[in-house]
């Protein structure tokens, strides 16, 4: 008889997750350790790492968190985090592209420097980080097992929603077109690619707009099923792409958006602040 938690476990998985001190990254740490996973959470604060770890590991998860400082905003910080995961142990289960930034500004003064700096963490950053680790990654793979690869895209990255992110979403629609090629490429090392469509969640990108309660309903007012994602729309997903459940799916772009993708609103953000 099958065995339903089973199924959907992470127990004893290795996962690293980018971006994971705040937001949707840590709500996917939180998830994996929710799962039994032996997570790292890295971001360019390390003492904020830590203090995440901390609290998740507070909350008396099966799984553990640790966290440590790591950038993906260059070539040199990309290798010196790769070789601190190589140090760590000699496989990896699971990684998370969830690290990303934004920058917003009107069409006619959209800075050229902010193509330059946002694409060099949202895609070039992803892309050179699991060059680098995929060893790790296909030491821990097998056919029925593989490990597994998710990047966080966006929902502003599947429907022509900019708001004056032009560099964030055309980084996100490149995320999730390289999704769909590494998930060709590494197919043969038995490792699948996936990418998350989040609409609008709670975090440090979008606080301008969902940091109050108020500002929060406002915007999942423009959201079809009514309201923004909470922490276990994320966990659902993931653990559904990292575990068993998921090892059959690769090249997948899943949508959480609450039904944005399928009825995109015009404006998101722009219509729900006070005036």
């Amino acid at each position: 008889m099958r065995d339903l938690t089973k199924l959907f476990s992470v127990a004893g998985k290795r996962a690293l997750v980018t971006g994971g001190s705040s937001g949707i990254g840590r709500m996917i740490a939180e998830a994996l350790a929710m799962g039994g996973a032996d997570v790292a959470i890295v971001s360019r604060k390390a003492d904020r790492c830590a203090a995440v770890a901390d609290e998740i590991n507070a909350l008396g998860h099966p799984g553990r968190v640790t966290g440590f400082g790591g950038d993906v905003g260059s070539e040199a910080a990309i290798l010196a985090l790769a070789e601190r995961v190589r140090a760590g142990g000699a496989r990896l289960d699971i990684l998370v592209n969830n690290a990303g930034i934004s920058w917003g500004a009107p069409y006619e003064s959209f800075p050229h420097a902010q193509w330059e700096r946002v694409l060099a963490v949202n895609v070039a950053g992803a892309f050179t980080l699991t060059r680098e680790l995929t060893p790790l990654l296909a030491a821990a793979a097998s056919p029925g097992d593989p490990a597994r690869i998710v990047n966080i895209g966006s929902v502003m990255g599947t429907v022509p929603v900019t708001e004056g992110a032009y560099s964030y979403t055309m980084s996100k629609a490149a995320m999730h077109h390289m999704t769909r090629v590494l998930a060709g490429e590494l197919a043969a090392r038995h490792i699948t690619c996936n990418a998350l469509a989040p609409g609008p969640f709670a975090s440090r990108m979008t606080a301008f707009a969902t940091g109050t309660e108020d500002g929060a309903a406002r915007v999942g007012r423009n959201v079809p099923l009514g309201r923004i994602g909470q922490a276990d729309d994320l966990a659902g997903a993931v653990l559904y792409l990292c575990s068993r459940a998921g090892a059959y799916v690769s090249g997948a772009i899943l949508p959480l958006d609450g039904g944005m993708s399928a009825q995109a609103p015009i404006d998101l953000f722009a219509n729900t602040l006070e005036p």
